[in-house]
């Protein structure tokens, strides 16, 4: 009989070591699952901010675009009116229109100017420019229909004058076409140059486009 307990009590104890090495290999392999999850699950995050941030990015692009040609649009319809012209500013900014003469050693155009930092600046600026809100004057900020559409802010654009285009070879601004050296001469039409910067947002506002171009359009008086 005690030789039979002895056997009993080795079987027992080799039992025992089986099923505790089993628990160990066990854990083990949680572990390694539970890594590989939580690295799929920071990957998916990863990409997910990197899919909204895209989205942003193309947000800010498109309103910055749409702020553009609302601007040369505004421009070109004013051409079309008698005695009917932005409001360009010498010195500063209008603000009724967000136009100013393009005076290169004026205060817009130091280094702190208002046109420097509209042109510029890494972030949002509250104060300067006009916004654009589109056709339907409604602004892009919300919509019920599509609120992941929404932006953050309106889009914003200010317009410098550059000035009457002038022949090649002279030396103001000028820029090649058909206007010739009679410019705003005697049944000559008085064509412009104008810089139109535009800034913008997507749905997170620290997300920042800002775009430019330059139109030609003749002037009322």
């Amino acid at each position: 009989m005690k030789t039979k307990c002895r056997m009993f009590q080795f079987q027992s104890s080799r039992s025992l070591l089986q099923q505790g090495s089993s628990l160990v290999t066990a854990l083990i392999f949680l572990m390694l699952i539970t890594v590989l999850v939580l690295s799929a699950s920071e990957h998916s995050l990863l990409q997910e901010r990197m899919a909204g941030s895209l989205r942003n990015a193309q947000q800010a692009r498109m309103s910055a675009e749409t702020a553009l040609r609302g601007a040369e649009y505004k421009i070109w319809w004013m051409a079309g009116q008698p005695a009917t012209h932005l409001h360009c500013l010498e010195g500063s900014i209008s603000h009724d229109d967000g136009c100013v003469i393009y005076r290169p050693t004026s205060a817009p155009y130091q280094a702190n100017g208002a046109v420097t930092v509209f042109q510029s600046a890494q972030g949002w600026l509250p104060n300067i420019g006009i916004a654009y809100t589109g056709p339907g004057r409604s602004g892009y900020t919300s919509d019920g229909g599509q609120p992941t559409a929404a932006l953050a802010k309106n889009p914003v654009y200010i317009i410098e004058d550059l000035g009457s285009e002038q022949s090649s070879g002279t030396n103001e601004l000028h820029e090649s076409g058909n206007t010739g050296p009679n410019n705003n001469g005697t049944d000559q039409l008085d064509v412009h140059m104008y810089r139109i910067t535009a800034r913008a947002t997507g749905g997170n506002p620290n997300v920042v486009s800002v775009v430019q171009s330059t139109f030609d359009a003749p002037v009322s008086y």
